[in-house]
């Protein structure tokens, strides 16, 4: 089990990106006990969410396409796109050697474990599904 703190020490590192490459702001970090931990960023039209539930061990990243500037409903599927549905629409029509490029990118990064694994591969492909959000 990881602590909340270690948890979202970790986001903001390797979720960087969205600060410094996309313009979004840290606009909340959530830590529920030892049970779950959340991570949110926002820019004016988008919501990224990356909640861990640490008993169940279930990590879950989330765009939300604000209205009003306002969260939609969970359940709203065309405002509600979890990091999964993003690669199935985008990642089939991007070349190889932007993805390789994209990895390269994070090679910086030392991961420590099964949950900074699938942290770091969620970065990559939140990375890839923002560049080409277009397409979505």
């Amino acid at each position: 089990m990881i602590d909340g703190t270690k948890y979202i020490e970790i986001v903001k590192l390797f979720f960087s990106f969205l600060i410094t490459e996309f313009g979004f702001i840290l606009s909340k970090e959530t830590e529920n006990g030892n049970a779950f931990y959340d991570v949110e960023y926002r820019d004016t039209e988008r919501a990224v969410s990356i909640s861990y539930e640490n008993i169940e061990d279930y990590l879950q990243v989330i765009v939300f396409e604000l209205k009003n500037g306002k969260l939609p409903d969970y359940d709203d599927k065309t405002h509600t796109l979890h990091l999964n549905d993003l690669n199935k629409r985008i990642l089939s029509g991007i070349e190889r050697n932007e993805i390789e490029r994209n990895n390269e990118d994070f090679n910086k990064f030392d991961v420590n474990g099964e949950l900074e694994r699938k942290l770091l591969k969620s970065a990559k492909e939140l990375r890839l599904a923002l560049k080409h959000w277009n397409k979505v």
